[in-house]
């Protein structure tokens, strides 16, 4: 008898430990990181592959737009299921929100990334690559409000 409430003691304690970790892990904003960091991923990978495959014969600017069109394609059903979690808006409206809010930090990246090469004489990628890193807080809140929100509670 004692052994048996000496276990029901000791497996609280490690149930609400996995729990609270498991709870951190499914957490929104950990989702969006990992999310956030697929999608850097996928679209270095691809704007890299671009740069190589052109050679300078393709204006840096087109790949970056080009890109950023393929990365946004390949990475909403991630951010929509599994992110956001989204459901009762048609995919296609879904997307194209998505896309406008992608579109605004793709201005971003279109202004800001010829400013750095050109005056600050950083490459392509690493440029790229500090714009990208500004962007997630501002990107989380307005995909979070706008993009996903539930729109039967509005």
């Amino acid at each position: 008898m004692v052994e048996v409430e000496g276990r029901a003691t000791r497996d609280k304690r490690p149930h609400s430990g996995w729990r609270a970790l498991i709870s951190a892990l499914g957490g929104q904003r950990i989702t969006y990181l990992l999310a956030g960091a697929m999608t850097a991923v996928v679209y270095y990978a691809l704007l890299g592959l671009a740069l190589l495959m052109a050679k300078n014969e393709v204006p840096y600017l087109f790949l970056l737009v080009v890109s950023h069109l393929v990365t946004v394609v390949i990475v909403y059903p991630w951010y929509r299921r599994v992110v956001f979690r989204a459901s009762g808006e048609p995919w296609l409206t879904g997307y194209l929100r998505f896309y406008a809010v992608g579109v605004g930090f793709l201005a971003v990246s279109v202004v800001g990334v010829p400013i750095l090469v050109e005056f600050v004489d950083m490459s392509i990628m690493v440029a790229q690559g500090v714009i990208i890193v500004a962007s997630p807080p501002l990107s989380y809140a307005i995909n979070k409000r706008w993009t996903f929100r539930d729109r039967g509670h509005v």
